[in-house]
């Protein structure tokens, strides 16, 4: 059951990412300050959702939240400055555009860098507990596979209108059959478990 995280005494925004495990594409992160009556029936870790229901979801979010915001960190400055830190830049980047200042932030996972001098909570499966994570997680989601289906057709032949990015079986043998595209991210290594071969971003070319 999703439960609200409010104090009395300050505002609370709930932040999570999209697209931390993908080889391809940004990181997406969204930051949410929902009023403290929210409630839906459908809310949850997005995940966990119908992609319709997310889409749903993420009007109704975006029509009730007191603020909201959703910020992306490129294949390139994830190459920069390795997959966490971009993870924490994408969501200080939501932060800053935050029509209203929080004074509490939740966070999805066990990892934070701290954001000014507000005052933080890590949650692990934060997303699928508090009601502001999960709306966090639903536009950071949604956003990043709308960003995906837009550069699909520039690169068919890798199928993101349905992996968006993430590294399915066809997604690797598409990698390893065609090398590396300008979206895929250098320093993440592409794994088939079925052959159990690790090949390394230096073996494919640009295209």
């Amino acid at each position: 059951m999703l439960l609200p995280y409010h104090q009395l005494d300050f505002i609370e925004a709930g932040c999570d990412e999209a697209g931390r495990g993908c080889l391809a594409g940004p990181v997406v992160a969204a930051a949410v300050i929902l009023p403290t009556n929210f409630d839906h029936a459908l809310l949850n870790d997005s995940k966990q959702m119908d992609e319709a229901d997310r889409y749903v979801l993420r009007d109704i979010i975006e029509d009730q939240a007191i603020g909201f915001a959703v910020a992306f960190v490129d294949h390139e400055e994830i190459d920069r400055i390795n997959i966490l830190n971009a993870s924490f830049l994408a969501m200080h980047k939501a932060l800053d555009q935050l029509q209203v200042r929080p004074g509490f932030i939740l966070v999805d996972g066990n990892r934070f860098k701290k954001y000014q001098e507000v005052p933080h909570a890590c949650m692990i499966k934060g997303d699928g507990r508090f009601f502001s994570i999960a709306a966090a997680s639903v536009l950071a989601k949604t956003y990043r596979d709308d960003f995906m289906r837009a550069i699909a057709p520039e690169h068919p032949e890798y199928h993101w209108h349905t992996n968006k990015g993430y590294p399915t079986i066809h997604h690797r043998e598409a990698v390893l059959k065609h090398g590396f595209t300008p979206y895929h991210r250098r320093t993440f290594r592409v794994t088939d478990p079925q052959l159990d071969i690790i090949f390394e971003s230096a073996v494919f070319s640009d295209q």
